[in-house]
C-alpha cells in the first residue's frame, strides 16, 4: 500500500468500519420491529393459524416478501464478509493492491468502493455466481411456439378463441328465468 498514506488508509478503515456496523444492524436480532426469521415457517413469520382462509395473492405476497427479504440477507452477508476480508488486508498490508495483477487500485476507486480487492480491468472478469434458481431444475422449456408466434400454429386451443368456445355453449341463464320460457336458452340458437 506504498501508493495510499497514512490519512487515506485511516479514511478508508473508517469507511469499512462503519459501512460494517450499518450491516451489522440489519442482523441485530434485539430491535423490536425486527422481522421474523426466514427459517420459521410460514404460518409462524405470518401469525396465522391457518392460510386457508386467505386468499392465495395474500400467500403469494407474503411468499414475495420471505424471498426478497432472504435475498437482502445473502446479499448483506457477502457484502460484510468482503468487508472483513478488506479490514484483514488493511492489517496485513495488502489493501489496495489488485489481487489478480499486484498493481495498486486508485485511490479514487477504492473511496467509492473500499472493500474491492480488484483494480477497475480485472474487476469485470470476476464471475457474480453460478447459482441458478432451484426452479429452473423442475421448470419444463415452455412449448414451441408460446409467445408471439403462438397465434400461428392451428389446432391449439388459446385465450384468443376462448370466446367462440364458451359461446357455443350459450347463457347460464336458466329457462325458468328466460324471457321466453318455451325457448332452451342453454343451446345456442341455430
Amino acid at each position: 500500500m506504498p501508493h495510499l498514506n497514512d490519512k487515506q488508509l485511516t479514511e478508508l478503515k473508517h469507511k469499512l468500519i462503519d459501512e460494517k456496523e450499518q450491516i451489522s444492524k440489519h442482523f441485530n436480532p434485539s430491535d423490536k420491529d425486527h422481522r421474523q426469521h426466514t427459517s420459521d415457517s410460514l404460518r409462524e413469520s405470518t401469525g396465522e393459524l391457518s392460510s386457508v382462509d386467505n386468499h392465495p395473492a395474500d400467500i403469494g405476497t407474503e411468499t414475495f416478501e420471505r424471498g426478497r427479504d432472504q435475498a437482502i440477507d445473502s446479499t448483506l452477508e457477502a457484502e460484510l464478509s468482503q468487508i472483513d476480508a478488506a479490514l484483514d488486508r488493511m492489517e496485513e498490508g495488502t489493501n489496495g493492491s489488485c489481487e489478480v495483477c499486484g498493481n495498486p487500485i486508485p485511490y479514487e476507486r477504492l473511496e467509492a468502493l473500499p472493500y474491492t480487492p480488484y483494480c477497475i480491468n480485472h474487476a469485470s472478469d470476476q464471475k457474480l455466481s453460478d447459482d441458478r434458481p432451484v426452479e429452473e431444475d423442475v421448470m419444463t422449456p415452455p412449448p414451441s411456439g408460446a409467445g408471439v408466434h403462438r397465434q400461428k400454429i392451428a389446432g391449439r386451443f388459446d385465450d384468443a378463441g376462448a370466446w367462440d368456445a364458451v359461446e357455443d355453449y350459450g347463457t347460464a341463464t336458466s329457462p325458468a328465468m328466460d324471457v321466453e320460457p318455451e325457448k332452451d336458452s342453454y343451446k345456442k340458437d341455430v
